[in-house]
């Protein structure tokens, strides 16, 4: 990779530009890629999801006992339930997210330079708006996806109907809720991940910066480009800090949608979710599934962006 390919920062490690990459080989690496982390981690996507919907024994079920029992009923497929549907939607939501990312994170860079801020403030700044427009833009195409997985995720579970595949699925939402029904939650589904992608990109982008410099480079004392062990190091590092940030911050969003989405009642609002979690379960039951939600979300998060990182520097063009 020639010197011009990249962009270093005044701690030293290499941002790759984004006008910089082959957008071909981005997008097809890319793909496989985000399939091999999809499916690895799904298994702590459902689990997590189960865990929020209620049920006769919610109060007593942790994560152990609802992967015990889906062994015991499914096998080892039954972690997998709605993969396919999942990974249909989640790809090209997906790519749409890199894009829309990475261009709104370049101009709000330019926006906000003039104003002479901090360089964690400004990178705060700009990932956190960039992360938030890309998750709205891309959940336009993913809310349909995953309210069908979910369905999947769910179904036999404390009386929720059985399925014959996604398209099953699909099928009785449009005959039941027309093409509104496979947008249920959509409203909730932006207010949980257009915060919590903020919140992610602008604590890994910050997160990252602190690091850097608590670790002294960029300074006097150590210049120069940091070696491909060290760069990871940081990114993970920043991976785990932003997945602990948002979830914490939006566990009680995504729980209310969760519950909005795959529910019994079709005609069950916000507020009536609320106040049942409320009534049953008080308000811890806003942060049940945070536990595989968090590892879902470190595990998840940090090798996409460790892998995002990674495949940005293998798309360099050839100049």
């Amino acid at each position: 990779m020639a010197a011009s390919d990249v962009r270093p920062n005044s701690f030293g490690h290499a941002v790759v530009n984004w006008d910089k990459l082959d957008k071909t080989k981005f997008y097809v690496l890319g793909t496989g890629i985000y399939t091999g982390i999809a499916v690895a981690l799904y298994p702590f996507t459902l689990v997590k999801t189960i865990l929020q919907v209620p049920s006769k024994d919610s109060v007593g079920r942790n994560a152990f006992s609802v992967i015990k029992e889906l062994l015991k009923s499914d096998g080892f497929p039954g972690l997998y339930r709605g993969l396919g549907t999942f990974i249909t939607g989640a790809i090209p939501a997906r790519i749409i997210f890199a894009t829309v990312l990475e261009t709104t994170k370049m101009s709000a860079f330019r926006v906000i330079e003039p104003f002479k801020l901090s360089e964690n403030t400004q990178a705060a700044l700009a990932n956190g708006v960039a992360g938030m427009i890309s998750s709205f833009v891309s959940q336009a195409v993913f809310v349909p996806f995953d309210l069908v997985s979910q369905k999947m995720m769910v179904q036999g579970c404390s009386g929720h109907a059985q399925y014959n595949g996604g398209l099953d699925v699909a099928r009785k939402i449009l005959r039941s809720d027309g093409i509104r029904g496979l947008f249920r939650g959509f409203g909730l589904s932006v207010m949980t991940h257009s915060p919590s992608n903020a919140a992610w990109w602008a604590s890994y982008g910050s997160s990252q910066r602190f690091i850097w410099g608590f670790v002294g480079h960029g300074t006097e004392h150590e210049e120069g480009t940091p070696s491909l062990h060290k760069l990871m190091l940081v990114q993970g590092a920043g991976g785990i800090i932003a997945a602990a940030t948002a979830s914490c911050i939006t566990n009680p969003l995504d729980t209310i949608k969760t519950r909005l989405q795959v529910g019994h009642d079709n005609k069950s609002s916000m507020k009536k979710v609320v106040k049942d979690l409320i009534k049953k379960e008080g308000w811890k039951g806003f942060y049940r599934g945070l536990g595989p939600r968090f590892i879902s979300s470190s595990a998840s998060g940090t090798s996409m962006v460790l892998a995002y990182e990674y495949l940005k520097r293998l798309c360099v063009k050839d100049e």
